[in-house]
């Protein structure tokens, strides 16, 4: 559970706010009631999620490149916050291919920056840097990774998200290990999934392209097997991981230190073809795929997580399966396709999730506090 006690009237700065999952953190900060600043370049596709939910309305929306450090700093200084969650990112494995050097340059010196910047904003208590799951070394085994297990990756995406990682700890051990007021984290998550994703080269997002204009979605590798997970889970697993390592007593402050997975239960480790199959069911019209027999970039057969790490540390555990999973995220981009009013369906959709998740020793006022159950799933066309 989270407490709303603690997050209400907290400084958070986070970078990459205009993203995928950038907004949806900035509404959860907003429904929360936490003073947030968001650091990011424009939205990163149109359309956004940044724009439909209109999330400039609920942080205080700030424009910057991770890389210009001067500029991050600047506006890190002029935010004085408590807390720096670290999103921004070129988040794509094929975009990578397509360029590296921009890939490295985002992903690892932009690391760099907001921790540097971070070191020399006195307010500053705690950093957490959010990777992936797929920084880990893949070697395609049955069991999940945990987070001693070795960094790596195939794709300058991975790799440079292992060398954040890597960016991560050494600026801890570096800089802040004498420093014991200020904490140094790192989030590892699994395939999110959830309404609001418009990039390209991604599963849903891909799905709801084709379906839309009534063409076959083709998919490159229906076999491999990915962590589902809605997007609320991790970052609630953020949330969870930030407050109880600020809350901590100094005898237990070191158990939180480095990476942490949070990742689905073994339910939702299914494949690309199995989650095509809930979500053309949830989505309910006439919708199909196809296997696409073009050569495409390397990508990892199987990923699985171990998150032993999270539930036993911070008693986290993933509120929805994987149906329901794949039943909010069509529901979502159903509204949208029938120009519902997104900000209310993706406040509503948090409201729900939070109502179950938060401890309401402060304001917070979800518009459902209902319990997620089985028996609402239905088809979002009816």
């Amino acid at each position: 559970m989270i407490s709303s006690a603690f997050w209400l009237g907290k400084r958070v700065f986070v970078t990459g706010h205009t993203g995928f999952k950038g907004s949806w953190l900035a509404l959860m900060l907003s429904r929360l009631n936490a003073r947030a600043t968001g650091y990011a370049l424009e939205p990163p596709t149109r359309p956004s999620l940044f724009t439909l939910a209109n999330v400039a309305e609920h942080i205080d929306d700030l424009r910057g490149d991770v890389r210009d450090l001067a500029s991050l700093r600047a506006a890190m200084e002029l935010a004085a916050p408590e807390i720096v969650i670290h999103m921004a990112a070129q988040p794509l494995v094929r975009e990578s291919y397509a360029d590296p050097v921009g890939t490295y340059a985002t992903n690892v010196m932009g690391t760099v920056n907001v921790l540097e910047a971070a070191r020399n904003v006195s307010s500053v208590r705690l950093v957490l840097v959010v990777t992936t799951d797929k920084c880990y070394e893949n070697r395609d085994w049955v069991w999940g990774y945990r987070e001693t297990d070795a960094l790596g990756g195939h794709d300058p995406y991975s790799n440079s998200k292992a060398c954040a990682e890597l960016v991560t700890s050494a600026f801890r051990d570096s800089f802040f290990g004498a420093k014991q007021s200020v904490r140094i984290l790192s989030a590892r998550a699994g395939n999110v999934i959830g309404g609001g994703d418009f990039a390209a080269d991604r599963i849903l997002p891909d799905a709801l392209r084709a379906f839309v204009a009534g063409r076959a979605l083709k998919v490159r590798n229906p076999d491999a097997v990915r962590p589902w997970q809605h997007v609320l889970e991790p970052l609630t697993g953020y949330l969870l991981l930030i407050e109880k390592a600020m809350s901590a007593p100094e005898a237990r402050a070191a158990e939180f230190d480095g990476g942490f997975n949070f990742g689905p239960g073994p339910n939702s480790e299914q494949s690309v073809e199995r989650l095509l199959t809930r979500f053309i069911s949830a989505w309910g019209h006439d919708a199909h795929w196809e296997r696409d027999g073009a050569d495409h970039p390397h990508e990892a057969r199987l990923l699985r997580l171990d998150t032993a790490k999270a539930r036993e540390t911070l008693q986290w555990t993933p509120l929805l399966d994987f149906e329901q999973t794949a039943q909010w995220t069509a529901q979502w981009y159903r509204a949208f396709v029938e120009r519902a009013d997104m900000p209310e369906t993706t406040l509503r959709q948090i409201d729900r999730y939070l109502g179950q998740r938060v401890r309401l020793t402060s304001p917070f006022t979800p518009d459902s506090t209902k319990d997620i159950e089985h028996d609402e799933r239905r088809n979002v066309a009816g």
